[in-house]
């Protein structure tokens, strides 16, 4: 099945125009003049654990997210966002918006979005999600040593490197990660899945689970994102307004939480990436 075949299959419509807008995301424009994307998913679950992601962070609206039209196992159709510059006002407001759906909460450390898969994915790589009774138990087993074990397994880590890892996963309850409630998170928060919308900002492309909520805000500050002490100055906000602000030192766990990412991505793309992981959990044991 081809993006037109899904798109008239999944929402309906006469389909006059297909493009590719980038890897095996493509923008369909019906007859209505109304346009829709439509996303080839990664593998196995990838399409239902991206739909239940996006309806699950989008359910109170404090962020908005793209409506889904539809999926299947190999397709998902939803709202096309047409682009638009990032602005303090709207950097501001989804700074507080983002505060608020990690108080939304979730079940259990680990779980994932409500009638979404356990074997789900973070962009090309697989990702479990499990429900863990706590969040060093979480991180450890779920987002550290699967993509330890993988990168030894490709020749990136020696087995003193696995050691480092290891160690690092025995001493999470001693690293400071208050022990808050399971947060409602995006999971995958980079600068790409920032989308600034032509008045505010949207959430795409996630990874979503019960997690930490300083992971998100780690995540934004990894490769870069547009007005980002705007976004962290609302979302202060936001979590005072709310009566729940960030612990304290929650800037110098930034490392910790972006182990995860830093491991994925090794896993995925190579060296580079393990050598920063490296560093990352170096600094978290020191």
């Amino acid at each position: 099945m081809n993006a037109r075949e899904a798109v008239e299959r999944l929402y309906g419509g006469e389909v006059t125009g297909v493009r590719r807008a980038g890897g095996a995301i493509f923008l369909v424009t019906l007859a209505s003049g109304e346009a829709v994307i439509a996303k080839e998913g990664v593998g196995p679950g990838a399409t239902a654990a991206e739909a239940t992601g996006l309806r699950w962070l989008g359910e109170y609206g404090d962020v908005p997210t793209p409506r889904v039209h539809g999926h299947d196992e190999q397709w998902l159709v939803m709202q096309y966002l047409p682009p638009g510059a990032p602005t303090v006002e709207a950097a501001e407001e989804f700074g507080r918006g983002l505060a608020k759906l990690h108080l939304r909460g979730a079940d259990a450390y680990g779980c994932p979005p409500p009638g979404g898969p356990v074997d789900a994915w973070m962009g090309v790589a697989p990702m479990r999600n499990e429900p863990c009774p706590d969040w060093p138990t979480f991180y450890a087993e779920h987002r550290v040593l699967p993509y330890v074990r993988d990168c030894v397994d490709q020749g990136l880590f020696t087995t003193d490197d696995a050691g480092l890892f290891e160690k690092l996963g025995d001493r999470l309850g001693e690293l400071g990660v208050p022990a808050e409630p399971p947060a409602r998170i995006h999971g995958d928060l980079w600068s790409g899945n920032v989308h600034w919308g032509t008045d505010r900002v949207w959430l795409i492309d996630p990874a979503a689970h019960g997690g930490h909520r300083e992971a998100d805000l780690a995540m934004l500050q990894l490769f870069g994102t547009s007005l980002l002490g705007s976004i962290l100055g609302g979302y202060a906000e936001g979590a005072e307004d709310e009566g729940a602000p960030l612990a304290e030192g929650w800037r110098d766990r930034v490392p910790l939480h972006q182990l995860f990412p830093l491991l994925m991505h090794a896993a995925v793309f190579g060296g580079g990436y393990a050598r920063q992981a490296l560093s990352a959990a170096r600094s978290c044991l020191r």
